[in-house]
C-alpha cells in the first residue's frame, strides 16, 4: 500500500555464498588471513596497516574494491572479530583502533544483537543494551539466558578468545558467476568480469604468484565462447586484466546472448622478488612496455603484434621469423661473423666501377670474403606444405639456392654496409645491410 512499484525478490543462499567466496578471494589482496560467516567477510588486518599507510587508507581501499564489483556493505574495524561484526550489522560504521573506543562503543549496541530468546528475556528485565547487560550480576544472568550469550558479549568484548577458522584459497582458480540475466552486448559483461578479475589478483596476491594466462568462457544456452587473454611477463595487476579484457571484449561480437561467466586461470607461477632501483625503476618501465604490448595484441589482433626471434638459418633472408610477443623463444647460437642490425628488404644492386662496388663514391673493403651459399631446399616444395606454413614461406620470401661473398664495407659517407657479390651469372654487387 505505500510502495505499490517495491519488487521482491526471493533470497538465493546458493548465489550468496558464491558472491561472499568471490569477495573472499578478492580480499586476498587486502590480506591473507581472511574468515566467512554465513553473512560476514572477517578481514584481520591488523599486520597489514603499514603496508597500506594506516587504518583509514585500508578501509577506503576495501570500500572502493567492494563497491567497484557492485556491491554495497556495512563496514566495521575493531580489535575483536565479534566486536567488528557486531558494530557493522548494527550499522554504525564505526573504526575503533583500539579497546577503550570498542568498549565504548559496543556498549551502545542494542540486545536485539543477540539471540531472539536471550534478547526477549533481557527485555523483560527493562534491559535495551549491551552496556546494560554487562552491569547485571553474570552469575544470576547466566542461569536466565544461557551461559552461550555471556560468552558471545565476552568475545566481542575481548575478554575471553574467540578463534576463527581460515579461509582456505582455492589450489586452482577456476570462479563462474551466473548473470541476473541474459546478455546480449559483449561490452556490457566488463562489469559483471570485474568481479572475477579482482577475485583474481587477490588470489594470486594471496598465493604470491602471478599469471601469463587466463581464459574468460562466455557460456551461452547451447554453445561457448573462450576468449583468451595472454600477457607478457608473470603479472598479478586487476588493472592489466581488466584492460586487456575491456580492449577483447569491445571488438568482440556474440553469436548468442551470455547467461553466465567462467574465469580460469591456466598458466601461474610463483612471483620471483626482484630489487627496486633507487632513482630510475627499470622494473616500472618493463611493465610499462608489457602492458603497452598487450593492449595492442588485444585491440589488432594476434597475428598483427610480433616480436623478431633468431632462426637456425645461414641465409641472412631466413635467419630470423615473426615471433607472438609472449611466447618464449630459445636464444640463438653465436653467430661467427658480425650481422648488421638493418637487413634491407630486397637487396639494392650497386654500381661497378672498374671491378670496385661504388655508392656515393668508392666503397672500401674492410673485412670478408664470407661465403654463403645453397639453400635448394627451398624450391619445388610449396605443394606438399599447408596453408600456414606457406604464409610461413612467404613472410620469409624463400630465396631459394644461393651463392654470395659478403664483404664489410665502408662508404666515403663513413657508413659501415654489409654487402655481397654475387657469385651465380651475371654476377655484380648489392648492398644487403646498414652497421650504423
Amino acid at each position: 500500500m505505500l510502495l505499490p512499484a517495491l519488487t521482491l525478490i526471493a533470497r538465493n543462499p546458493a548465489r550468496e555464498a558464491a558472491a561472499l567466496h568471490t569477495l573472499a578471494c578478492w580480499a586476498g589482496g587486502l590480506t591473507p588471513r581472511i574468515s566467512l560467516t554465513p553473512d560476514t567477510l572477517l578481514l584481520e588486518i591488523g599486520g597489514c596497516l603499514r603496508l597500506f599507510g594506516g587504518l583509514d587508507k585500508l578501509v577506503a581501499a576495501a570500500q572502493d574494491g567492494v563497491h567497484a564489483q557492485g556491491f554495497t556493505l556495512a563496514l566495521a574495524a575493531a580489535p575483536t572479530p565479534m566486536g567488528a561484526q557486531w558494530l557493522a550489522r548494527a550499522g554504525s560504521a564505526r573504526l575503533c583502533p583500539d579497546g577503550e573506543s570498542m568498549r565504548r562503543h559496543l556498549e551502545a549496541l542494542p540486545i536485539a544483537l543477540l539471540p531472539d530468546k536471550a534478547a526477549a528475556a533481557l527485555a523483560c528485565f527493562g534491559v535495551r543494551t549491551l552496556g546494560d547487560v554487562r552491569r547485571l550480576p553474570g552469575a544470576a544472568l547466566a542461569r536466565r539466558i544461557g551461559m552461550e550469550t555471556l560468552q558471545l558479549v565476552a568475545r566481542a568484548f575481548g575478554e575471553i578468545p574467540d578463534p576463527r577458522a581460515d579461509f582456505v584459497f582455492p589450489e586452482q582458480f577456476a570462479l563462474p558467476l551466473q548473470l541476473p540475466a541474459s546478455v546480449d552486448s559483449a561490452a556490457a559483461l566488463l562489469f559483471a568480469a570485474r568481479r572475477l578479475t579482482s577475485a583474481l589478483a587477490g588470489w594470486l596476491a594471496a598465493r604470491q604468484a602471478g599469471v601469463r594466462e587466463i581464459s574468460l568462457h562466455l557460456q551461452h544456452r547451447q554453445a561457448e565462447t573462450v576468449l583468451l587473454l595472454q600477457f607478457v611477463d608473470l603479472t598479478a595487476d586487476g588493472g592489466r586484466f581488466e584492460r586487456i579484457l575491456r580492449e577483447r571484449l569491445e571488438s568482440l561480437s556474440l553469436k548468442a546472448p551470455v547467461q553466465s561467466l567462467r574465469l580460469q586461470a591456466t598458466n601461474v607461477a610463483a612471483l620471483a622478488g626482484w630489487n627496486r632501483a633507487l632513482f630510475d625503476d627499470a622494473h616500472a618501465e618493463h611493465d610499462a612496455i608489457g602492458a603497452l604490448l598487450e593492449r595492442l595484441s588485444a585491440r589488432l589482433g594476434e597475428r598483427q603484434v610480433y616480436r623478431v626471434s633468431a632462426h637456425d638459418d645461414h641465409r641472412p633472408e631466413h635467419a630470423t621469423r615473426h615471433a607472438a610477443p609472449f611466447a618464449k623463444s630459445a636464444p640463438g647460437g653465436p653467430v661467427p661473423f658480425p650481422r648488421p642490425l638493418w637487413l634491407l628488404d630486397q637487396p639494392q644492386a650497386l654500381a661497378d666501377v672498374d671491378g670496385r662496388p661504388w655508392r656515393q663514391g668508392p666503397l672500401k673493403l674492410l673485412a670478408g670474403p664470407e661465403r654463403i651459399e645453397s639453400g635448394w631446399w627451398d624450391g619445388g616444395e610449396m605443394g606438399s606444405k599447408t596453408g600456414e606454413e606457406m604464409n610461413e614461406e612467404a613472410d620469409r620470401k624463400a630465396t631459394g639456392d644461393i651463392r654470395r661473398d659478403y664483404f664489410i664495407a665502408l662508404s666515403a659517407t663513413s657508413c659501415w654496409l654489409w654487402i655481397y657479390r654475387e657469385c651465380r651469372t651475371p654476377g655484380g654487387w648489392y648492398v644487403h645491410g646498414f652497421f650504423s
